[in-house]
């Protein structure tokens, strides 16, 4: 929402909504829905407005799993601000051996699917 020279501006994705100090009746304009000879094939594989590839998201988030595994249990932070015990700590430890050879041979069998294609 903007307040700009007395006039309120609401905007979303949808819509934008645009009324004046004196009460005159707003103005309303609906976004234009886009055909879909425009959208191309690249944009129905990403997930993100940055035309990021699926399978890259999917590695990366793999990737960022394995990483917190590693951090909850050999940091020592964690337990330290008082998140997680010190039990439940060498507990991810032990999670940690099985979990991130589990996510590196997901990201690289991702990863050699992708190259196959």
């Amino acid at each position: 929402m903007f307040i700009t020279d007395g006039r309120l501006i609401c905007c979303n994705t949808f819509s934008c909504l645009i009324s004046n100090k004196n009460g005159t009746k707003p103005l309303v304009t609906l976004a234009k829905k886009k055909d879909f000879s425009e959208i191309s094939s690249t944009a129905n594989r990403t997930l993100s407005p940055l035309k990021l590839p699926n399978k890259l998201l999917i590695q990366s988030a793999i990737g960022v799993f394995a990483l917190g595994f590693i951090d909850a249990g050999y940091s020592g932070d964690w337990s330290r601000i008082g998140v997680i015990s010190r039990e439940t700590e060498d507990l991810l430890k032990a999670a940690a051996c099985l979990v991130v050879p589990l996510c590196l041979f997901l990201i690289f069998s991702l990863l050699k699917k992708d190259n196959e294609e």
